[in-house]
Order: C-alpha cells, then sequence, then structure tokens
C-alpha cells in the first residue's frame, strides 16, 4: 500500500479550504483517510500564521514510514523544515517565439547593428 500526503479540499463553492491528509494513493481527493495531520486555508494571506497548520510529529512519523508527500504539500513541509525543498521544474518552452520567429528577430537584429 503506496501512502501519500496529500490535500482534500473542503469548504464552500469559491471558498477553498484544504485538510492535510494521510492516505492511500488509491482512494479518491476527497474520500478515504488514514490520518488528517494539518489544514491550508489559501484565502488567507500568504504571511497569516494560520495559512498551514501542521502536526508535525506526524508529518515526521508518516514521512519514517515512507509517506510520499505531493508537490504542493511537499512545499509546505519544506517551509516547515520537515523535509528538503523539491526541486522546482524548469520551465517550458512554450511561450518562446517559434523557430522562424526566432530567425526574424536574428535577422532585425542583425540588420539594427549593421545600421
Amino acid at each position: 500500500m503506496s501512502v501519500k500526503i496529500r490535500l482534500a479540499r473542503g469548504g464552500a463553492k469559491k471558498r477553498p479550504f484544504y485538510h492535510i491528509v494521510i492516505a492511500d494513493a488509491n482512494s479518491p481527493r476527497d474520500g478515504k483517510f488514514i490520518e488528517r495531520v494539518g489544514t491550508y486555508n489559501p484565502m488567507l494571506p500568504a504571511e497569516h500564521a494560520e495559512r498551514v497548520t501542521l502536526v508535525t510529529e506526524r508529518v515526521q512519523h508518516w514521512l519514517a514510514q515512507g509517506a510520499q508527500p505531493t508537490d504542493r504539500v511537499a512545499r509546505f513541509l519544506a517551509k516547515a523544515e520537515l523535509i528538503k525543498a523539491p526541486a522546482r521544474s524548469e520551465q517550458t518552452k512554450q511561450p518562446l517565439p517559434k523557430k522562424k520567429a526566432q530567425e526574424r528577430a536574428a535577422e532585425r537584429a542583425k540588420a539594427a547593428e549593421a545600421a
């Protein structure tokens, strides 16, 4: 049984509130979980003390048992200094201009340099 530390959504429509839970990887997002170990309230400002709350002893216990945090929860745990900060993935190249546009820009720059 693989165990995840992840978010389970609660709260009203357009007013999200999340519980940080220990759950089997195959169980649904808001479904069955093993233990609730914290909360996350994205409606509060980032510097607010109650934006993320964790029961650190239980989180450490589950990490020792091999539970894998999701990306968002890993950021919370890194900020609380319970795990090492995960490496951020590199930015995609999708928003960059395509090959022909880059060639035209290079030609324009070359022409402007020559002038």
